[in-house]
């Protein structure tokens, strides 16, 4: 595998930025490219690929091996070509020898996201991937949204109350975010992912990630005010240098006992304002959501937020 030097780091963020030029929404900024490249998420070992042409780099694939679940699978993420370089068989090859990587490291079935037009989903489908999850990409935009009707909208929950903060988790608070992550564990996804265990040591490693991997964060989380249970939460995640106008809605989720209230909509909202008084810079958030996941599209729709474009998770058994 390749040894990154911060100068190969650069032309490889360049060469990424090339490959991906015509896709909508944010790339990742140098800082967050590079560490990801370099340290990737805990819990996950990594392997990079660069090829090299005439002094040139011109194709790149990485791989993601999940340690603490789902240890047959891994993630090809990504794999890219540059453009000036397409149709020369450098695609194939590259998927060819990380499937082969991923063989060697024990792993069984390997996914890949891509649009589900294009280049890349030709690619998956010339290459014998078939679909697993059907997924969309909706946004929303900051500059011209109905902040006045955002406030109308918050729901008022009775029996609960919302946290809010910004950057990583303080530790008193590990524990009952890693209770309320494993909410995820509904959402829609392969059927043969296993449920992930949130424990307060691999919580803990992620929060103390964000800072130095490029990203400061907005969450929300609900409790009953009965007993203090945490009951659901949300997360905005964006660039720590505000340098492309984006945010990116990440993870929500209400634990089974607690649905029926609205709490989603609550949460996502008082996150949303909370970051919007903060932040009055930014432009647009943009979210994922699986097409069959119609409780969460309903309330990103009620908010605003519309398709940018549909994705496919794609899988490959080996």
């Amino acid at each position: 595998m390749t040894i990154l030097d911060d100068l190969t780091l650069a032309r490889l963020h360049d060469a990424y930025l090339q490959a991906f030029a015509d896709q909508p929404g944010p790339l990742f900024g140098r800082r967050r490219f590079q560490w990801m490249f370099t340290h990737g998420s805990p819990g996950q070992r990594q392997e990079i690929r660069v090829v090299e042409e005439d002094g040139e780099l011109v194709g790149c694939y990485r791989l993601r091996f999940p340690e603490y679940d789902n240890t047959h699978i891994a993630w090809l993420d990504p794999l890219f070509v540059r453009p000036d370089r397409r149709g020369r068989g450098l695609g194939t090859r590259l998927l060819d020898e990380a499937a082969e990587r991923v063989r060697v490291n024990g792993r069984s079935l390997l996914f890949v996201e891509t649009p589900t037009e294009g280049s890349g989903a030709r690619f998956a489908v010339a290459h014998g991937f078939t679909v697993s999850v059907a997924e969309a990409r909706r946004t929303l935009d900051l500059r011209t949204a109905d902040w006045a009707g955002f406030q109308r909208m918050l729901p008022q929950v009775e029996g609960y109350a919302v946290e809010l903060w910004t950057g990583p988790t303080a530790p008193e608070r590990l524990a009952d975010l890693g209770a309320v992550m494993a909410g995820m564990n509904d959402a829609p996804t392969d059927a043969s992912m296993e449920h992930a265990h949130f424990d307060t040591e691999r919580v803990r490693a992620h929060e103390e990630q964000i800072v130095p991997g490029g990203l400061d964060c907005y969450t929300a989380m609900a409790r009953r005010v009965s007993d203090g249970a945490p009951a659901g939460f949300t997360r905005i995640f964006l660039d720590a240098e505000r340098q492309d106008g984006w945010a990116l809605q990440t993870d929500t989720a209400v634990l089974r006992p607690h649905r029926g209230h609205r709490l989603g909509l609550l949460l996502k909202l008082a996150n949303l304002l909370c970051m919007r008084e903060r932040e009055p810079q930014l432009e647009r958030v943009i979210t994922w959501n699986a097409r069959s996941n119609a409780h969460m599209l309903a309330i990103n729709e009620a908010m605003g937020f519309e398709l940018l474009d549909e994705w496919n998770t794609w899988r490959l058994p080996l």
